[in-house]
This record gives C-alpha cells, structure tokens and sequence, in this order.
C-alpha cells in the first residue's frame, strides 16, 4: 500500500475506534489478491443467501460487465472494522456496500474512492439523499435507495377519539390529538428514545423539526425539541418504556392496538399490513407546520481504493448496474426503500399510491453526516442520546442535559 494511503488508513481507524472497538493499526502487505476476472462485493445483507434475488441481482452484473462476482454479506456492525483492515492489507473488495453514516468515516480513512474517480453518475440521485456520502465537496458513493421515519396512526383509535389525521399539522396539533386519545380511554404515542443511535435516529425529527442544527446542541430550538418529549411523558402521552425502547419494541407497543400513533420507518410496512387494525401515515410534522426532516438510512455503494486502479472501470458497470433504475426499483421494494432518484419514486408510487407519505418524508430527510459533521457525527449523536436519556428520566432538565452535551462535544 502506498504509505500516505497507509497513514490515512491508520488515522482513520483511530478515528472509528470509539465507534466499533478498533484501535490499532498494524503493518500492511501491499498488492490485491483479487483475480483480474474476479470482483469481490461486501454487502451488509447476510440474511440473503445464495439463492435469493439480491445475489442473483449481483451475479447478473457480474456477467454483464464480463467478469465473476464473489460476493460475502457481514453484518452490518463487522463491516467497518474489516474494510479498514482489508484496507490495511490492500485486500479491500471492488465493491462495498455500507450503512451511509459509515460513508464519511471510510472517506476520511482515506479508503474509499470518489465519483470523481471511478465515473460513477450519480447526476439522477436526490441532493439530499447524496448528502450522506458526501465530503469537502466530494462524493463517495451513490445510494441503493433510503428509508426514513414517519408517524403511523391506528384508524380505529383515531375514530374512537374523534381525531382527524389531516389535522395534525405541527406539534400543537399533535399534542392535541394525543391528549384526545388519552381523554377516550387509548395511549398516546410510542417511539424509541434507547440510549444509542436509534434513540438520536427517532429524536432527530424534531431536533431538525424546531430549526436546531447538530453543530448546537444547546440552542433554543433543541431545547424545544427535547421540552416536547419530556412534556409527552409527563402528561401521560407516551409511555416511561420509551427509554429503554427500540424501534421494534416501540413497533410491538404499537402493535397491540391501544396506541393512535407510532413514529416509525419504511421497514415495519410489513407488519403494519399484518397488525391487525387499519393503519394510516402521515409525514412527522415540524414544529410549526410542514414535514419536519427525519433522518435517512439505507446504504452506499462504494468503490474502495486499489493498488490497480485499472480496476475502477469495471467496478464503475458493476455500480452502475447495480443502482440503475430497473434493479433499484426491484431491490427498495425488497428493502422496503424509498428509491434515491425520482424515476424509481415514481414507479413506486404508481404501484402504491399511498406509498406517496413516504416519497415525500424523503424528500424532507436529510443525512446524519449532512452539514459537513463527517466522522464528527458518531460523537455528538452520542451526547445527542445521552441528553435524551438525562432528560426523559428526570435526572436533568432539557437545558441542563443539552448544555452538558454541547460541552462534552466542544466547539
């Protein structure tokens, strides 16, 4: 490996260490060992196996761009710590596909190529969406599709109360509807404040939703945010177990029919069709109106750098392949993704109509790594979550747990 990629390699599990548990940075053998017609993918998809449409999909491009394709599927919370230590060892795949946060990290390791260099269009992908991947000006990927959050309502409980969705409009109106529920007899609203990244994911929305930005933990409008959860709490709104819940056990809350509403993603669709009630959605509202930016999720493909960088040609149809519109449409309809250029949403929609909610909280979404905060985000989405823990549990006031997280934050 050419000794300034190696020292960016280096910096760069230093700076993922506090993330995935990595911290040192071990002496390399330069070289691929990759076959010239073998093209090795990682994806984070091991619950595909061998015979499922998604492997399939990866051996068709394969043999469209003329060379075999090996593929292995990790999880998820394993593939940033191997990339960089393939990286190390100059073994890294042609292609890897990864969780978007992730996308910054991996750029600024210093093992990942840009678009710039690999060719890769990514000219049909929403700005928002390209966000994500995005660093100094430079773009590191291109996305398979996203998935985002928004509020799932019970239509029976919502009846039963006299709630009409079409007037929740911002938070006043929310608050409204959920002290309706509460007045007939049903429960409030569940979600998943947990002490890690799922709690900062689903707290977002309304962090972004008052106008707060991630560079100000302690602003006005964060304070805002944080005040609308501990006030639902209070009141009886949402349950204590919001705490220690997770976006499926908030799901399974949910699920039991006594609650008017659930924020929740693109991935419970399936099991809202099996819940057993009638179910609605709506976008999650801002503060003062209009569809408050959630969060994206979803994942990268991405080019990792390689001692022949011959090699990015092919690795350019196999991306491209990939993420066209045809295989995209099928691939999100699997994933339960919101397609990344309009051509796919469309589809989508004409397919499902009410699939529109969706379409649209994405084009409100923004990335988490959005704003230029690259590998800074890890860090303050955790002081995000530990704020949101302080408060909901009474062991600090909203201020005081916002101030204490911009302050182990720094400047």
């Amino acid at each position: 490996m050419n000794p300034i990629v190696r020292r960016l390699v280096c910096a760069g599990v230093a700076l993922a260490s506090a993330v995935i548990g990595v911290s040192a940075c071990s002496s390399s053998n330069s070289g691929s060992s990759a076959s010239p017609n073998t093209y090795t993918i990682w994806d984070p998809y091991p619950q595909f196996d061998n015979n499922s449409a998604w492997v399939k999909l990866l051996e068709s491009c394969g043999t469209q761009a003329g060379v075999t394709v090996k593929r292995t599927g990790f999880d998820t919370t394993d593939l940033t710590s191997k990339e960089l230590f393939a990286a190390q060892q100059g073994t890294s795949p042609d292609v890897l596909i990864v969780d978007n946060p992730v996308v910054s990290t991996l750029a600024t390791a210093g093992v990942l190529t840009d678009t710039g260099t690999t060719k890769v269009d990514t000219s049909a992908v929403e700005p928002n969406l390209l966000a994500a991947g995005q660093v100094d000006g430079k773009t590191y990927g291109i996305p398979i599709g996203a998935n985002t959050l928004a509020l799932y309502y019970n239509k029976n409980v919502l009846q039963a109360a006299g709630i009409d969705p079409a007037s929740v409009k911002d938070w006043a109106s929310l608050t409204d509807a959920l002290a309706k529920a509460k007045a007939a007899g049903k429960k409030g609203i569940t979600f998943a404040a947990i002490g890690t990244e799922e709690g900062s994911f689903q707290f977002l929305p309304w962090f972004w939703g008052a106008g707060a930005n991630l560079t100000n933990l302690a602003s006005a409008q964060a304070t805002a945010a944080l005040n609308l959860w501990t006030g639902w709490l209070k009141n009886g709104y949402a349950p204590n177990s919001v705490l220690n819940d997770t976006q499926t056990t908030a799901w399974q809350e949910f699920s039991t029919g006594q609650y008017a509403f659930a924020e929740n993603g693109t991935w419970q669709l399936n099991n809202a069709a099996k819940a057993g009630f009638p179910y609605g959605i709506i976008p999650l509202p801002g503060q003062n109106g209009g569809t408050a930016p959630a969060p994206t999720g979803g994942e990268f493909v991405t080019v990792p750098m390689q001692t022949d960088p011959s090699r990015y040609a092919v690795s350019e149809k196999l991306v491209s392949c990939l993420t066209s519109a045809e295989n995209a449409y099928t691939t999100d309809t699997t994933l339960s993704y919101v397609g990344a250029t309009t051509t796919v949403q469309n589809r989508q929609v004409a397919a499902t109509p009410s699939f529109s909610t969706w379409v649209d909280a994405v084009h409100a979404a923004k990335g988490r790594t959005s704003d230029n905060l690259g590998t800074r985000y890890p860090k303050i989405s955790q002081q995000l979550w530990t704020a949101v823990q302080a408060a909901l549990s009474g062991s600090a006031s909203p201020e005081n747990a916002l101030r204490s997280a911009q302050a182990a934050v720094g400047s």
